[in-house]
């Protein structure tokens, strides 16, 4: 699960899907996520003389609002709730200051929020600031939809009514449909599905059986989370589970 972040790939590159969207990134590019995403992933390039290097950095969303107030304000853009793109050379200078700090920990508390500062108000300025913009705004579409998004984190192994979504995110049906699937790339029930199965995996890591693990997250036929989860992973719950614990993968679940 991704949470709202900004994260620079420093060396290597990652492919990842998120709902019918597959996203490579690689060194000198960036990731944007302004809502919360079930992700699924691997690095693609990667070795033991040059590893996969990522920072990343909580998305803030009160700086975000307070940097908002400060700059004229624009038309609504596009629900979207991620992207990527390269990374511009006064954005990699900000980050280089900012992980400068790790020499001089004295120096985090004044000038850390100066250049998390800079660095958001390079990318409102940029490309990809509507994500920011529309993350920040409370009447935005976007957080209309992180709404209902956070309904189903909260209740993901219970019975999902979309229309009941609809009503928490204050659209229409056809409206809530629409912008949920431009924002995630997927569909609410896709979304809900993603969560239940990602969870499984989890359990099913630290040894749960795949009919506890299908009923713990709300399946009611263990056949059809058989099927699903086989379609998302590639394999059958049990085996994928020996396989991962044989391989010693455990997810991390901030890794970006």
């Amino acid at each position: 699960m991704y949470e709202p972040m900004i994260c620079i790939v420093l060396q290597g590159a990652k492919q990842v899907m998120i709902g019918d969207r597959v996203l490579d990134y690689g060194a000198g590019d960036q990731l944007i996520a302004s809502i919360e995403l079930p992700v699924t992933g691997c690095v693609v390039k990667a070795s033991a003389d040059k590893p996969y290097i990522v920072v990343s950095m909580t998305l803030n969303q009160d700086a975000v609002t307070t940097l908002l107030s400060d700059m004229p304000p624009r038309a609504e853009e596009q629900t979207l709730g991620f992207a990527v793109g390269a990374v511009p050379p006064r954005l990699l200078d900000g980050w280089a200051r900012l992980l400068g700090l790790f020499e001089t920990p004295e120096d985090v508390p004044v000038l850390a929020p100066m250049l998390e500062r800079e660095i958001l108000y390079h990318i409102l300025q940029g490309p990809q600031g509507g994500l920011l913009r529309q993350a920040a705004m409370a009447d935005s579409r976007l957080s209309q939809v992180r709404a209902a998004i956070g309904w189903i984190r909260t209740h993901f192994d219970k019975s999902l009514r979309v229309e009941a979504l609809a009503d928490i995110a204050g659209m229409s049906l056809a409206s809530f449909h629409r912008h949920f699937k431009a924002a995630t790339a997927m569909s609410p029930l896709q979304y809900q599905k993603s969560l239940r199965l990602h969870q499984a995996r989890r359990l099913l890591i630290a040894s749960a059986d795949a009919s506890r693990a299908a009923y713990s997250v709300g399946y009611e036929s263990a056949s059809q989370f058989s099927r699903e989860y086989a379609r998302m992973f590639g394999c059958p719950p049990a085996r994928d589970a020996e396989r991962m614990r044989g391989q010693g993968l455990l997810e991390v679940a901030d890794a970006a």
